[in-house]
């Protein structure tokens, strides 16, 4: 198996050696691991892309490389440019926090897995949830990095990746706990914790010039029940398929209603 992996942290963050390790087991021996990662944190881009100018690429290492440009450029440059044949699965990760609830929206971990699908190749997004439990751990990466290859490997064999048109990829958070204390895998769908929203902390410099700073929010509120911040900090692995196609289908019927009476 050829395993491409970026995350949106940095090529020197620590949780992308824990994906390499989880890669490598998954791939297998005879298998290979590509780094294709930003050079620099893209956290929070989204699925945003270098288009208006062009993104420089850095060899690292054997099969390591380092892109100036956001996750979803690596993946394009990895799968386009640098990586010697056909990809079998994009990793993405391993994310420092969450990537649950409204954090996934802006997640550019998420939109590597994102541009994965859209480029016909599977994806997986995977984060690490923070919380008092593991953050002072020896290793907070501690759960992923012990659940992460048979994680990778069930999905990879057994779950659906259908799609005519918008393929499945597939958002992983680790739960905020050491290994051992991990309850299993769960499928559930993306929740909203209502106090999830960003906001912007206005700061002036000493020559008087007005700057703001992005801050997020709490992140150990709840979610509902058969969602991923619930199943998060109750233990549980959260596994969540999603498509690109952002349509909501129950509000489409109801649309059409609304405007199939009107003719300009």
């Amino acid at each position: 198996m050829r395993i491409l992996i970026t995350n949106d942290d940095g090529i020197a963050a620590p949780g992308l050696e824990v994906l390499e390790a989880i890669a490598r087991d998954v791939a297998g021996e005879g298998g290979e691991v590509w780094t294709v990662a930003p050079a620099f944190e893209q956290s929070g881009v989204g699925h945003c892309i270098n288009y208006v100018k062009p993104s420089m690429v850095s060899k690292m290492g054997e099969r390591r490389y380092a892109v100036e440009g956001s996750p979803a450029d690596c993946v394009l440059a990895g799968l386009g440019e640098i990586v010697d044949g056909p990809v079998d699965l994009v990793l993405s990760g391993v994310n420092r926090g969450n990537n649950a609830g409204e954090n996934t929206v802006y997640s550019g971990t998420i939109g590597a897995a994102m541009e994965a699908a859209l480029q016909g190749v599977r994806g997986i997004a995977m984060s690490q949830f923070y919380g008092p439990e593991n953050v002072d751990l020896d290793n907070p990466f501690e759960a992923s990095a012990v659940h992460g290859a048979d994680c990778v490997r069930r999905l990879v064999s057994d779950a659906p990746w259908g799609g005519d048109h918008y393929k499945l990829f597939y958002n992983v958070n680790f739960p905020p706990l050491p290994a051992d204390k991990v309850r299993g895998l769960a499928a559930v769908a993306q929740g909203y914790r209502g106090d999830g929203r960003m906001g912007v902390a206005p700061q002036t410099s000493p020559s008087g010039r007005k700057y703001l700073w992005i801050q997020g929010s709490a992140q150990g509120e709840p979610t509902q029940p058969g969602t991923d911040v619930k199943a998060n900090v109750e233990g549980w692995v959260s596994v969540t398929p999603m498509r690109c196609d952002l349509t909501d289908q129950a509000t489409l019927a109801a649309l059409r209603g609304v405007l199939d009476d009107y003719r300009g």
